[in-house]
Formats: structure tokens, C-alpha cells, sequence
């Protein structure tokens, strides 16, 4: 089992995820040591989750201005200045040739070193990691990291008209997968992780028992990675995408 060496974290990161609050939950922990240890890290959310929410007394009009609103905020907790919206529709998101794009041009933009993204695969453990969008950004993003960004020639408008040059990214993380090879130490920042996944109010204010289940999580993540007791972790499978 693999563990994150901060003395050889990434320059620049960026996390891919479908609706505001997928990358608190599936990755603040890693995200805030990222920070932590000198990478500089990104956000893409590729729908304003206007699906989303629990509250039938808000407008749905006003929901994707919220969701942005409350993403932002989260990120600031973490530390994450730069969120990137695509703006696609919440439960409705499915792999296309203008998604891939729109992804490309988001790495080609930030350059990361490191691309954090969603499973593509279903998660029959785990329902709540499967979300049809989660799956949809998850592909969407593989194969926006493998061929898109990389190759010149593929979408030759983010080249020609945006003078985006191609990219390579070196490794890819993928959240919400089992089992994961990869695990990421998290006990010193779970408080923080907490307190951006509280920053979503409009989709959390009501559960009582989010911190109870968030450690929960972290605490069989931890376990399962072979981490001393009492620790928590998040879990990820690697993928080496330079070669």
C-alpha cells in the first residue's frame, strides 16, 4: 500500500469532479495536505449541481448560484483560490466529445501534474459513489487527460484559437474506487475536511451525523491501508499516465 511522500508532492494539482461538494467529500483531506506541502491546487466542477439540495422552499432558479457560492467558500477552508465551473446540468451529464474538450482545455490551462477524478466504474459496495455523473466526469476526465490534452491535434481549436499548448499529465488518482492502492494520511486535517464539507449548507445543514459518518469512512480507509489505529485516511487508485 502506497503512501503520499509530501517531500515529493506534485508543483500543481487539479481535481475533476461533477457537482459542487464531490471533491470535500471525496478528497479535502488530501487536498489540504497537498497544500500543506507546497502544491498549488485547482478545482474543475463540471455541473453547478442544480439537482441538488434539500430545502423545497429555495427557488431552483437561485440553486446553481448557491452551489457555486458554497464551493468557493469550501475551497477558501482548504485553501484552494482557483474553481473552475463548466457549467453542464446537474443529472444529466454524460460523456461527449464537447465535455472531453472542456476538460482538455481546464488541464491544458492549469497544467497539472497530478489530475484527481472521479470512478468511471460503478461502485456496488457503495451507491453513493455512484452517482451517473460521477461515472460520466470520471471518464470524461481519463480520456481528457489520455488522448485530449496531450495530443495537439485533438480538439485543434484549444490550440489554433486559445493557444493552449498540449500536456501531459503525469499521474492520475482516482477517488471512489475499489480496492485502492494508494492511501493518504489525513488525521492532522480531518477537522478541516469537516468544516468544508459544512460549507455546503445547502446540502448538509440537515444531516446530524455527518462528522460521526465522515470519520466513520476515514477510520475503515485508514484500517484497510494498514495505517496505526486511530488514524484516518482517504483512498485512491494510481494511475501513471506519463508513459
Amino acid at each position: 500500500m502506497a503512501r503520499m511522500d509530501v517531500l515529493s508532492a506534485p508543483e500543481r494539482a487539479l481535481a475533476i469532479m461533477a457537482h459542487p461538494d464531490d471533491v470535500d467529500f471525496a478528497c479535502g483531506g488530501t487536498i489540504a495536505t497537498l497544500i500543506a506541502a507546497g502544491t498549488t491546487v485547482a478545482y474543475c466542477i463540471v455541473t453547478d449541481g442544480d439537482a441538488g439540495g434539500f430545502d423545497a422552499t429555495v427557488p431552483r432558479s437561485e440553486i446553481p448560484g448557491i452551489r457555486r457560492r458554497e464551493q468557493v467558500a469550501a475551497g477558501a477552508v482548504l485553501g484552494v483560490a482557483d474553481v473552475r465551473f463548466l457549467g453542464y446540468r446537474d443529472g444529466r451529464l454524460a460523456v461527449s466529445h464537447e465535455l472531453r474538450r472542456d476538460i482538455a482545455r481546464v488541464i491544458r490551462q492549469v497544467r497539472p501534474n497530478l489530475v484527481i477524478s472521479q470512478s468511471p466504474e460503478r461502485n456496488y459496495r457503495r451507491m453513493y459513489a455512484s452517482h451517473p455523473d460521477h461515472m460520466a466526469a470520471g471518464e470524461a476526465a481519463l480520456q481528457a487527460v489520455y488522448p485530449d490534452s496531450r495530443n495537439p491535434f485533438a480538439h485543434p481549436e484549444l490550440l489554433q484559437s486559445e493557444g493552449l499548448e498540449a500536456w501531459y499529465v503525469d499521474q492520475v488518482w482516482i477517488a471512489g474506487q475499489e480496492p485502492f492502492d494508494h492511501a493518504v494520511d489525513i488525521g492532522d486535517v480531518f477537522e478541516r475536511k469537516v468544516a468544508a464539507i459544512r460549507a455546503h449548507e445547502s446540502q448538509v445543514a440537515h444531516l446530524s451525523e455527518l462528522e460521526q459518518n465522515m470519520r466513520g469512512w476515514a477510520a475503515g480507509t485508514a484500517m484497510a491501508a494498514g495505517l496505526p489505529a486511530e488514524r484516518l485516511a482517504e483512498g485512491y487508485t494510481v494511475l501513471d499516465t506519463r508513459a
